[in-house]
């Protein structure tokens, strides 16, 4: 199966310049859907880890999932303000 299949490029959006990568097609469909994820844990396994960090939106989709596929506990991350709850704040740089 190839997951690039499931992933159509839209250009030029939202903006001139950018390509949007659709995760619909894939999150539609569940053999794709599956095979990512088990993808993901295949390459995960080289890692000692304890925790599974997910990105607001399009990382909480997949984070979750490889989450409960690899029995590791589920970190979610979000912008500034966005939790009601208490949490903690780190910063970072790309």
């Amino acid at each position: 199966m190839q997951l690039l299949d499931y992933l159509p490029t839209i250009a030029d959006f939202p903006k001139p310049g950018i390509q949007f990568r659709d995760i619909s097609p894939l999150l539609g469909d569940p053999a794709a859907f599956t095979e990512a994820i088990q993808h993901m844990a295949a390459i995960s396994q080289q890692f000692d880890y304890s925790h599974i960090v997910g990105v607001e939106s399009r990382g909480f989709v997949f984070a979750s999932a490889l989450s409960l596929h690899t029995q590791k506990s589920l970190v979610l991350v979000r912008k500034p303000n966005n939790l009601p709850l208490a949490s903690h704040r780190e910063s970072y740089g790309l």
